[in-house]
């Protein structure tokens, strides 16, 4: 049986347990890991997705004991004196980088410090002191604004905890596109995340509007309805109705079926497109994250 263990910083991984150990959601295990032993906590079951085609499972090696819950809590406590300790050695090196998150392997076998920063840091005399300091194998990972939002948690704009750290196992591409095509409001505020990209869940409906809107005229173009001009006000495509604002007439809303046998008869006309909106920071590539 395979289970979903999670670590420090919302890092999940799938471990499977011997058929002769009795694995509870919610409780604390020793997995396998990499020259050593792990801990983390059983969230649920892994299901096949969960599972990577060519990845080698982990093993689940025993349930976690009272003594190993107060060496969690000791590692806890090291790691916050490890991040004061190489917040110093940053410094003494001048090193453009964000510190992040310090996590210690269960045995201390390993420490991972991992940081931000806008480009590829040189870090190899920080390493020499930390390894120096701490006498155990030690690794620094560079990682992006998006993971580090992972990492640290938080809530979103809608309430609720951040999708990145409660479920979503990978980052995908999301563009200012998709929240033109959904046409909300290209402020910056309203439609990034804690890391300051764009709003992971601009994605999820967007394969349901990439079916639908090409079906409906561009809002707010200027267009000519059975010989009035007008302006397409709304297109509410879960009601399948549009608004139009007509010279002569004020606001008419038609259905969908409508509008598709005005077009099919000739009656209506598009004659001037709207400028699209642009998103502020859209030059400096804020429009399309990919980290």
């Amino acid at each position: 049986m395979e289970y979903i263990v999670e670590f420090k910083g919302n890092r999940r991984q799938a471990y499977s347990a011997p058929d002769d150990l009795s694995v509870e959601v919610g409780k604390y295990v020793i997995v396998q890991a990499e020259r050593g032993e792990d801990m983390g906590k059983v969230t649920r079951k892994a299901v096949p997705a969960d599972i990577q085609e060519g990845v080698e499972i982990q093993k689940i090696i025993r349930l976690a004991a009272p003594n190993d819950l107060e060496r969690l809590k000791f590692n806890r406590q090291k790691e916050e004196e490890s991040f004061n300790e190489c917040l110093k050695f940053i410094e003494k090196h001048q090193l453009k980088m964000k510190l992040v998150d310090v996590e210690y392997q269960y045995d201390c076998n390993k420490i991972t410090f991992y940081f931000t920063a806008e480009k590829r840091v040189d870090f190899r005399e920080l390493v020499k002191d930390l390894a120096a300091t701490f006498r155990t194998r030690i690794e620094l990972r560079q990682i992006g604004v998006r993971d580090e939002a992972k990492r640290l948690g938080g809530y979103g704009v809608c309430g609720k905890q951040q999708c990145c750290s409660c479920f979503l196992p990978e980052f995908k591409t999301i563009s200012t596109q998709m929240a033109r095509m959904q046409n909300l409001a290209l402020n910056p505020q309203k439609i990034s995340g804690n890391c300051g990209r764009l709003l992971c869940c601009l994605r999820y409906e967007q394969e349901y509007y990439e079916s639908v809107v090409p079906d409906y005229p561009p809002l707010g173009c200027q267009c000519l309805f059975q010989n009035m001009a007008g302006l397409v006000e709304k297109c509410d495509i879960f009601k399948q109705k549009i608004t139009l604002r007509l010279e002569n007439e004020g606001q008419r809303i038609i259905s969908l079926d409508e509008f598709k046998r005005a077009v099919k008869r000739g009656q209506f006309r598009i004659t001037e497109r709207p400028k699209p909106e642009k998103f502020e920071g859209e030059d400096q590539e804020l429009g399309m994250i990919s980290d």
